[in-house]
């Protein structure tokens, strides 16, 4: 055995330190080993950061224990508890000497080999040096152990870490205070024992993928429900009330009890669903924010500060984030639908903004979605996006489908000036000019598509199969039920338009659609905002239906 497979064999997670000093020259030769680690693409996008702080350390240790409870709590098991908290007795209090080791995204601004970086691939890279710091470590007889069960938003926070630095975890270096009996913490514990050999497994063929076909439907041919469709009708019509005085309302519950196929029908489990993606063309400054705004967004969205999460927690309705294809990579126990197609679509201006297979995809994604908000028994769901450049590819969606022209189907979208607004039309007028494809619906969608557009519509299709009520939010949200309704008529039965957006487009496509919507309050954020302010609404039409008194029940003379 070689001297090097010894290191290798030794290397261990160290959990327990003597209270050793660490020299100088042993981190720097540890940190030159790091530096020394592949770099994808030679990005050189790993950043340490040493801490030596009693009081950093402290703030550190609070913020481990803090989400070491929750974790523990995970399992009901007693035993397994104790185990749990044998297991985490780390020491980042005790280890002279704290590491960082993080990755810096914003090298993928200027990615050295083509034009799209992979965080995947910076991040890969950061573990790498993690990796080569640990074994020189080990060759100098010190040893380091990872904390990664922490809470990375406040870790940033409570550091002071720029915005684009991503830490891998927090890691604890010193002398080891024992040698674990040569196993692995972990199974010095018998918490789990380590496999004698490697698994590896040949693969041999390859698997054709199968991605069902995006199919069109006629308008379906509507039952004869004339008998149930009068009852209803009778029965709004028999309450304590002048015939039509509720107006809207009205309207509202007739839709709600012919959706759910009852004279009292009742919404259970409402559900807003958020989809969230990056679009190539944001690139091309038709935002006036920047892209990662959509990340910031979504990070936003699962620290409940966002004005969706007011509003459903408002009107206790029951939220879903969707990661349909943001430039970013989530923690993977963050709060969050994983859908991802990639990070962000391709610019439409000279190429696809997605393939066909990842068109078909988003397609797939969008039904399982759902699908499986369906399974919960949910039988009300509004849809919002969040994706900084996507009022540019809903206009030019809607432009294609209906026949406007760009300039009647653009609007200000997150806030451009009036000189930037007629640069943006100028723009995507270029880009369908240089379109060449058929005049086909999948075609379009391939070019000119975001993920969390297309997985809207197929959701809106889904939900529409499984007989739920679909709330449609703004502008971008009608643009998906647009293409929903190029392959399925049939869905606006079940559609509610929460309400008319202050984009001038959103107006000219409800007409399109002969869509009424409930409100109109120049609302022009996205993030289905408009499905959970309108909610109210919908219940009140429920409550009247269900709960008013009759003429008949209530005693009192029809005119």
């Amino acid at each position: 055995m070689s001297y090097l497979d010894d290191i290798l064999k030794s290397r261990r997670d160290t959990r327990h330190f003597t209270t050793d000093e660490v020299p100088d020259e042993v981190i720097e030769k540890a940190l030159q080993a790091g530096h020394w680690a592949p770099s994808v693409g030679l990005t050189d996008a790993t950043r340490y950061y040493i801490i030596k702080s009693v009081e950093v350390k402290k703030a550190i240790k609070d913020l481990f224990l803090d989400y070491n409870k929750k974790a523990e709590s995970l399992t009901d098991n007693p035993e397994q508890k104790e185990h749990y908290k044998s297991l985490k007795l780390e020491a980042i209090e005790e280890a002279p000497i704290g590491l960082i080791i993080a990755y810096d995204r914003s090298v993928l601004n200027q990615f050295t080999i083509g034009t799209v970086g992979s965080n995947e691939a910076v991040k890969f890279s950061s573990v790498c040096a993690a990796q080569n710091i640990w074994l020189s470590l080990t060759d100098q007889g010190y040893g380091m152990g990872w904390v990664s069960i922490l809470n990375y938003h406040q870790f940033k926070k409570i550091l002071d870490l720029p915005e684009n630095i991503e830490p891998l975890g927090y890691f604890c270096v010193g002398k080891p205070a024992t040698n674990y009996n040569n196993q692995p913490m972990l199974q010095q514990l018998h918490w789990k024992q380590k496999s004698e050999a490697p698994i590896c497994s040949e693969i041999k063929n390859v698997t054709e993928s199968y991605i069902s076909d995006l199919k069109l439907k006629s308008q379906t041919e509507i039952e004869n429900k004339n008998d149930f469709s009068k009852e209803l009708q009778e029965k709004i019509d028999g309450k304590t009330k002048p015939v039509g005085a509720l107006g809207t309302l009205e309207t509202l519950a007739f839709q709600l009890a012919t959706v759910f196929e009852t004279l009292n029908p009742k919404i259970i489990n409402p559900n807003v669903i958020v989809f969230a993606a990056d679009h190539g063309i944001a690139n091309h400054g038709v935002s006036a924010y920047p892209q990662d705004v959509t990340r910031q967004m979504v990070g936003n969205f699962l620290e409940g500060g966002a004005a969706i999460n007011v509003f459903c927690k408002q009107n206790d309705i029951q939220l879903s984030i969707v990661d349909s294809g943001v430039n970013y990579d989530f923690p993977t126990n963050a709060n969050l639908i994983n859908a991802k197609i990639a990070k962000g679509t391709q610019s439409f201006l000279h190429a696809p903004a997605m393939s066909e297979t990842e068109l078909q995809l988003c397609f797939e994604k969008g039904k399982t979605i759902v699908e499986n908000i369906a399974k919960t028994g949910s039988n009300c769901i509004g849809f919002g996006e969040m994706g900084i450049g996507n009022t540019s590819t809903a206009s030019v969606l809607m432009s294609l489908l209906t026949g406007f022209s760009i300039e009647e189907c653009v609007g200000k979208g997150t806030g451009v000036e009036d000189q930037k607004l007629l640069q943006k039309q100028e723009f995507l007028k270029k880009a369908i000019e240089n379109y060449s494809g058929k005049a086909d619906l999948k075609e379009q969608l391939a070019y000119f598509g975001g993920f969390e557009i297309i997985q809207m519509a197929s959701g809106i299709l889904t939900a529409f199969e499984n007989k739920m009520l679909i709330l449609v939010d703004g502008f971008i949200c009608s643009v998906a039920f647009l293409i929903a309704t190029k392959i399925n008529p049939s869905i606006i039965k079940n559609a509610v338009f929460c309400h008319c957006s202050a984009e001038q487009a959103h107006q000219k496509l409800l007409q399109y659609l002969n869509a009424k919507p409930i409100l109109n309050l120049d609302l022009r954020l996205g993030e289905g905002t408009g499905c959970a302010i309108a909610f109210p609404i919908l219940k009140s039409a429920e409550a009247f239906l269900n709960e008013m008194a009759s003429f008949e029940s209530a005693g009192v003379s029809k005119k």
